[in-house]
């Protein structure tokens, strides 16, 4: 079996030339996450460019994340690029100010947080590496004192406990990358810090309207990072095409202690919604210095897997690591074995189950068929990729094919987990198209004669949605 959980490999410095990218893509990177929070606009489209090229030598297509760095709710600059807080001294955020900070103050990029912050209230810096207890605010000033102390350098972030900072999911600068990333069109949009549905639908209008002389509309991804969107959740996931649980800002919003429940049950909601899951944030974190992972990092990313996410994604380990492709190759091998020990449960996911949409019903039939007759396969034939998306949300041992004539849908499908997508000719007759697909299945490999396997398609053909016909063949 081919490994089902895909992976998302960050672009950066240590992964940017055509040699170490074709590696990472030929170990087994899926999807390639460019990072907006660091780079210009012409850095993305050339990275991207470079991503196009390298896949198709590499003969893989792979997905593009442009992933938009949201607000900058982080202090200022330093004398000297960083200073030693001590618990117990004093120490100042200050809104208005506009010189480089020092041991006792220090300017803010994010000017909003003496409004959003009283006395009592918590501030957690360098990913909660430092503590900070408000003492009182007086006008553009916030008055601290130092609980927990360390080293403090330039453009830090800056998180409240239990959340409630009021800065908006989308920035000026988002927007504008917003239209960098439909230039070369992604195909995954990942908006940060979002709140609630009206951010998720804000951003798919900017993206829609800047993709439209392209006809490109990207899938969302909400990442999962504020407080606020946890009871918000499935009003964000109803208006987006999946969610990446982030879990650095959002172990600092709610504590350590409550991320792991919270990932399970994130997870759980996106499936039975049917949506995409990423599941992110130093899971291999070690390897960014290290040959080989801890053991506790293995464990995380195969109970991630073992969850259901459709994906585990890779941050530092491979934009700036000593071992951008090892790490890749590791988390390949934890995934397997994680996906050889989970059973299949699929009658389980049908019971008390109703199904609204003829396409979506043929699916669920198919997965049913697939399992119990223990095909070898199961092959979608789908102009957008969502019959192929509502396959994927249920656990099954028999692999996915999601066929589609549209490069875009293809490239899509690569973040679905247990679906290999493959571009193949559109056809307007029904059999020609059935026995295009089912050659090019024994072409690859996959089918042999005798081998049983599913599959399904829409009449009249070409039209998106309209899959309503699901066949079990045997191959001669």
């Amino acid at each position: 079996m081919p490994r089902a959980t895909k992976i998302v490999a960050t672009l950066g410095p240590a992964s940017s030339s055509p040699e170490v990218l074709e590696r990472m893509i030929r170990a087994g990177g899926d999807v390639v996450r460019l990072n907006f929070s660091h780079g210009t606009a012409q850095d993305h489209i050339d990275r991207a460019k470079l991503v196009r090229e390298v896949a198709a030598r590499a003969g893989k297509e792979v997905a593009i994340m442009a992933d938009l760095q949201g607000p900058k709710i982080r202090v200022g600059k330093f004398e000297g690029g960083k200073t030693m807080l001590e618990p117990g001294q004093k120490f100042i955020l200050d809104g208005a100010s506009k010189q480089l900070g020092d041991n006792g103050r220090v300017g803010l990029d994010y000017k909003d947080l003496p409004r959003d912050v009283k006395a009592g209230d918590t501030l957690l810096l360098n990913d909660g590496l430092l503590k900070l207890t408000v003492d009182a605010v007086l006008g553009e000033e916030v008055h601290t004192t130092v609980v927990a102390g360390g080293e403090l350098s330039n453009n830090k972030g800056i998180n409240k406990a239990g959340g409630g900072l009021t800065a908006p999911a989308l920035t000026a600068k988002d927007m504008d990358d917003i239209k960098t990333a439909m230039s070369f069109q992604c195909e995954y949009l990942a908006i940060s810090f979002p709140k609630s549905a009206t951010d998720m639908e804000m951003a798919r209008q900017l993206a829609n309207v800047a993709g439209e002389g392209q006809r490109h509309k990207p899938g969302l991804i909400a990442k999962i990072e504020r407080v606020e969107a946890i009871p918000a959740l499935d009003e964000i996931l109803r208006a987006s095409d999946g969610i990446m649980v982030a879990r650095g800002d959002l172990s600092i919003e709610v504590g350590n202690a409550a991320v792991p429940a919270l990932q399970k049950r994130m997870i759980r909601r996106a499936r039975e919604l049917d949506k995409v899951v990423i599941t992110a944030t130093q899971m291999m974190e070690s390897m960014i210095v290290n040959p080989v992972p801890t053991r506790a990092e293995v464990s995380d990313v195969a109970n991630a897997v073992l969850d259901g996410t459709d994906a585990v994604m890779l941050s530092a380990e491979t934009a700036t690591g000593k071992y951008p492709v090892e790490t890749i190759q590791q988390m390949d091998a934890i995934s397997l074995e994680a996906e050889r020990a989970d059973d299949a449960t699929i009658e389980t996911d049908f019971t008390n189950k109703r199904f609204g949409r003829i396409d979506q019903s043929i699916a669920m039939g198919a997965l049913f068929t697939a399992h119990h007759l223990g095909c070898k396969a199961i092959l979608a034939l789908t102009e957008s990729g969502s019959t192929a998306l509502w396959m994927s949300r249920h656990n099954i041992k028999v692999p996915i094919f999601g066929i589609t004539s549209q490069p875009v849908s293809q490239r899509k499908m690569m973040l679905y987990r247990n679906v290999r997508p493959l571009l193949m000719p559109a056809f307007r007759d029904r059999d020609q198209a059935l026995a295009s697909a089912e050659a090019l299945l024994v072409e690859k490999g996959v089918l042999k004669p005798g081998d049983t396997y599913a599959i399904t398609c829409g009449e009249p053909m070409g039209h998106p949605g309209g899959t309503n016909m699901l066949k079990v063949c045997r191959v001669a």
